[in-house]
């Protein structure tokens, strides 16, 4: 079956193949044109590296593939002018000279391929990524994949290349010859971002697009390749509180960047008058510190929520770390601390600076997607803790892994606390099954219904027990 085309149409001329081959013609020639009548001492010292006094004059690598992708796009071009009608005499011209422009472009080639060369390390390096940033068009896309080549960034193939250590042929202590960095499989979808996210100068300040970074971890992009710039900080940063006063202390707004929240300060966060213009929706209230929520007992007739006392009865010294797998500002981390349990509080930023927040109370922030492993070896933690985050947007397939997941790195006897999942009536059977095939034992169950809206959905809380496996 033919595949439909679904290129987008050209703005260059209207109507029939012919002027879009015009346009496409003067599109190829224009940059050979500047290529081949620029100065060429010129062109060496725009290109010439700024690190050390050299004579030595090099080219960017970017040069030679923005070159080369000249010449497969010369190539596609002639091919799908030689199936066209090859009686037309506007054709044929039109092939002629894409053809001498093609021979041209191999010449210019073959005289620039000396003259490349990886640039020196140096504070003023730039990264080796393509010049051409542009969002590509569909059929690029196509081309990149069946070519073999999906990034374009050259720092991103320096950091996914194979690292042999320094002693060739000798393991290391992990038992390997080598170290070979990862990126998530779902990078290779976002190639253009990825090529985008690793444009910057090396040994110089990160561009400010921790946003950008986010979205891609959300996507499946992760983990993302690491980066060799310095992270931005608050310009007027102050010394953190004391840990006694840390946890219950609104954090000072100096601490904290704001240029991507749409919340310019600490006030803003925790405002009635900029309900609903905050940036952010997951967790409402959670950048105001409050213990009721969690010490006062509630009538569990009503109520889908536990205490932290009523839950910590349940295995008397013996929750002593864990983890809160939620949309948190670190408010039950504190009171688990208050407690002597150590959490680690997994979010991402939604809208608001919740990691900065976390890491300011003086907990630990744990930077994770929701698509992501969780860093812990099996069988180490005494309890996981979620609420707000597992409700009915989640398809089965994905709580599963992630139920597994937690299952693995949860010792046995330890708790998974489930708070307030929700989802609409005629789906929680289906779910409550899901939680069920863990087989762990009930240690409390609540499912009442969810009041706020419609009353049409419902709510599941639960403290489960892992057990013991052969």
């Amino acid at each position: 079956m033919q595949k439909q085309s679904t290129s987008k149409p050209s703005k260059c001329l209207p109507g029939g193949f012919l002027p879009i081959m015009l346009c496409l013609l003067l599109f190829v020639s224009l940059p050979i044109f500047i290529i081949s009548t620029s100065n060429t001492p010129y062109l060496q010292f725009m290109y010439s590296t700024a690190a050390g006094n050299t004579n030595d004059h090099v080219l960017p690598y970017s040069l030679h593939n923005q070159i080369s992708h000249l010449q497969t796009r010369l190539g596609v071009l002639l091919q799908q002018l030689h199936t066209e009608n090859s009686e037309s005499k506007a054709v044929a011209k039109i092939s002629d000279q894409l053809l001498g422009i093609a021979m041209s472009l191999d010449k210019l080639a073959n005289s620039l391929s000396g003259q490349y060369r990886d640039p020196p390390t140096g504070k003023t390096e730039t990264s080796n990524v393509e010049e051409d940033l542009s969002e590509p068009e569909e059929d690029e896309v196509e081309e990149r994949s069946q070519g073999g080549k999906i990034f374009n960034s050259g720092e991103l193939h320096n950091y996914t290349s194979t690292k042999p250590h320094r002693l060739d042929g000798k393991k290391n202590f992990l038992g390997v010859e080598a170290i070979n960095p990862a990126i998530g499989s779902a990078c290779a979808q976002m190639a253009w971002n990825i090529d985008q996210f690793m444009t910057y100068k090396i040994f110089a300040t990160c561009p400010d697009d921790w946003d950008m970074a986010q979205k891609l971890l959300a996507s499946g992009c992760d983990p993302l390749p690491r980066r060799r710039c310095f992270a931005r900080s608050p310009p007027h940063y102050s010394k953190p509180l004391p840990i006694h006063s840390s946890l219950w202390t609104q954090p000072s707004d100096v601490n904290i960047l704001w240029n991507k929240y749409k919340c310019k300060g600490y006030s803003c966060l925790v405002s009635n008058e900029t309900l609903n213009k905050r940036g952010f929706f997951k967790c409402s209230d959670c950048f105001i510190f409050s213990k009721q929520r969690w010490e006062i007992p509630k009538n569990e007739s009503v109520s889908a929520e536990f205490t932290i006392d009523e839950v910590l009865s349940l295995k008397p010294g013996e929750i002593r770390i864990g983890l809160d797998f939620s949309p948190t500002t670190g408010t039950f981390a504190a009171m688990m601390r208050e407690k002597n349990v150590t959490i680690a509080s997994s979010t991402l930023n939604l809208g608001a600076p919740f990691n900065e927040v976390i890491a300011l109370r003086g907990l630990l922030p744990l930077y994770l997607s929701i698509g992501s492993r969780l860093p812990f070896f099996d069988n180490t933690l005494d309890i996981i803790h979620s609420t707000l985050f597992l409700d009915g947007w989640i398809g089965v397939e994905l709580l599963q892994f992630m139920l597994f997941d937690w299952d693995r790195v949860i010792r046995p006897k330890g708790i998974l606390w489930v708070d307030r999942f929700f989802c609409k009536k005629e789906e929680m059977k289906m779910y409550l099954e899901e939680f069920s095939k863990l087989g762990y034992r009930k240690l409390m169950w609540r499912v009442l219904p969810k009041m706020d809206k419609l009353g049409d959905e419902l709510f599941f809380s639960a403290v489960l027990e892992k057990p013991l496996r052969g």
